[in-house]
């Protein structure tokens, strides 16, 4: 009885992993767009000390948005989708472990099927981050050098996620990243 039991459970177990992984729902978004971001980069480089470069002036990039419906003749008010917030997180890709603190900020974008949207105004970096480390040992009073690296600059991905969700409540979402490298008296460009 016992033997029998334990087989009816896997049984069970098997053919409800087999429903579920069927379903597209729990490995796609149940929206009937998709949020495709992409970015236009202008500063690779960017000197965290005084600077009189006029490079150092400039916009990092752009954020582009574009939505896309995944079905055709999709098209009703309820497939636009408004962008609310984006998220900034940092990865190091130069061996270091240090990095920023991630940061959330609000916007207010809406977007149609098929239509496109910038966000050419936003922050990778918040203003206080150059005191803080990482870039703080880059500065001379603290030794010039990463202590994570010994190098005298920080190479990161600055990971910029979107969110939003459609005017019939679905959730949209995508991310894309800023190569940069964070140095001191080195320009910017």
């Amino acid at each position: 009885m016992k033997t029998i039991t334990r087989t009816l459970k896997t049984a069970a177990l098997l053919l409800a992993v087999a429903v579920l992984g069927c379903s597209s729902e729990l490995s796609n978004s149940g929206a009937p767009v998709e949020l495709v971001v992409t970015n236009t980069q202008n500063l690779q480089i960017l000197d965290v000390g005084p600077t009189t470069d006029p490079d150092c002036d400039g916009t990092i990039g752009t954020i582009d948005m574009l939505l896309l419906a995944k079905r055709e003749n999709v098209s009703t008010p309820f497939t636009q989708a408004r962008i609310t917030r984006y998220r900034v997180s940092y990865q190091r890709t130069d061996g270091g472990r240090l990095v920023p603190a991630p940061f959330v900020r609000s916007t207010d974008t809406l977007i149609s099927v098929g239509g496109t949207a910038s966000l050419g105004q936003f922050l990778v970096i918040e203003p206080d981050a150059f005191s803080q480390a990482p870039f703080a040992a880059l500065l001379p009073q603290n030794g010039g050098r990463d202590p994570d690296t010994g190098r005298a600059f920080v190479k990161l991905d600055v990971i910029v996620e979107v969110f939003g969700e459609t005017i019939g409540g679905d959730r949209v979402y995508d991310a894309t990243r800023f190569p940069l490298e964070f140095c001191y008296g080195c320009g910017c460009s």
